[in-house]
């Protein structure tokens, strides 16, 4: 069993700056990319940014220079940095990654429960 457990997110007025971190556990045998999306109020999910296990990285077009993502392999840890936040940021933010459990063959994905991020004054 492999559960991602996201914490960080909040209220933040415009222009600063929260971080989100997302957390892997179970039987993990590999991860593979890890990643995250989001939902405003009344939209679709939208792509954020993915982390490859090798560290490359890439980003949406309206978060690109704002946002950072990282990971830290031995704790199985991504991380988003999010700074000079906007209102238009405020969503949901979910995680996810692919892993590969000790008694699977293939990279299964597995998403988080989700962390409110608000920007408002």
């Amino acid at each position: 069993q492999v559960q991602l457990v996201e914490s960080g997110g909040g209220l933040v007025q415009p222009g600063g700056s929260l971080r989100l971190s997302c957390a892997a556990s179970g039987s993990i045998f590999s991860i593979g990319a890890m990643g995250c999306y989001r939902q405003a109020p009344g939209k679709e999910r939208e792509f954020v940014a993915i982390i490859t296990s090798s560290g490359s990285t890439n980003y949406a077009d309206s978060v690109k220079g704002r946002f950072t993502i990282s990971r830290d392999n031995a704790k199985n840890t991504v991380y988003l940095q999010m700074n000079s936040l906007k209102p238009e940021d405020t969503a949901v933010y979910y995680c996810y990654a692919f892993i590969k459990e000790t008694n699977l063959s293939k990279y299964l994905q597995h998403w988080g429960q989700g962390r409110l991020v608000t920007v408002s004054s």
